[in-house]
């Protein structure tokens, strides 16, 4: 059943509930994998009979931090957040959530699943009288199925299947250039074209400028990719509970201000020039920035 939690999003998913049983039957014609979402206790669970496991988890959202974040105590970063369901449709394919941050900004999410990716399309508003330094968010992917690599004796065995892009050229980790001290280790940080080197995560901070914005890893067998990307984007990060980090960019907002940010997901075959070619047509803007 359908769960509602904001009177004024009602229309809004009332229609999810008419579109569901088209996507269905078009999921179901073409033959093709097809994912499903749910979303509980700040989880969103992505799953699919030919994912690792079946599954793949994402702590949506672990943080909103604040700018001034590279050499700073986690704690005097985070901004406090609640994030709630507004709704669901009843074939598992879109969500909408509220996030409702500790300085009154509120951000809507609604993410929708599709044949093999996760489209995601958030909007930020200040509706108060004084700026807010929200100034990035961590959807914070948990890849150690996806990999193969759960051991509870290495935790970080699983970074040798992921990868950025460093001169234009795919890069496994640990990369050739790989920074080791910060005030908390270990982990790695590449900083997006643009963003100030002071507004990252206070983890190792690679010197070097990521190429594009995907991050990425493949799976145990390899036959499949896992790619995300956000635009805007503040940060690549490769975290410390086998996860990896698009963290998309809000840049502060001023009082009343709105901003409009969108993500993608993908969860793909292992075909990286058709992934390339998708990432170039879904985020042009990025091309002209790298």
């Amino acid at each position: 059943m359908m769960r509602l939690r904001n009177f004024f999003l009602l229309p809004v998913c009332l229609m999810l509930v008419f579109a569901s049983q088209t996507v269905l039957a078009a999921d179901t014609s073409t033959g093709k994998p097809r994912l499903t979402i749910s979303w509980a206790n700040n989880l969103l669970q992505v799953k699919g009979d030919h994912l690792p496991g079946g599954e793949l988890e994402i702590w949506y959202l672990e943080a909103y931090c604040r700018d001034g974040s590279t050499d700073r105590d986690w704690g005097k970063t985070v901004i406090k957040h609640k994030t709630e369901l507004v709704c669901a449709n009843d074939d598992q394919t879109q969500v909408k959530l509220k996030s409702t941050l500790e300085d009154g900004v509120q951000v809507l999410h609604t993410i929708t699943a599709h044949d093999d990716e996760i489209d995601f399309k958030v909007t930020a508003t200040n509706p108060t009288k004084q700026a807010s330094r929200a100034h990035w968010a961590q959807p914070c992917i948990r890849v150690g199925q996806f990999t193969g690599h759960t051991e509870p004796n290495d935790k970080y065995a699983y970074i040798k299947k992921c990868f950025v892009f460093i001169d234009g050229k795919l890069q496994l980790m640990p990369t050739p250039v790989w920074a080791t001290k910060a005030r908390y280790i270990p982990g790695q940080v590449w900083a997006a074209p643009g963003v100030p080197r002071d507004d990252v995560n206070p983890r190792p901070l690679n010197p070097q400028t990521p190429s594009n914005g995907i991050i990425g890893c493949f799976s145990a067998d390899d036959k499949l990719i896992l790619a995300s990307v956000w635009e805007p984007y503040q940060e690549l990060f490769q975290g410390v509970i086998r996860c990896v980090h698009s963290d998309f960019r809000i840049g502060g907002l001023k009082p009343g201000e709105t901003k409009q940010i969108r993500g993608k997901l993908y969860l793909v075959e292992n075909d990286l020039e058709s992934l390339l070619e998708r990432y170039k047509k879904d985020f042009p803007e990025q091309q002209h920035r790298n």
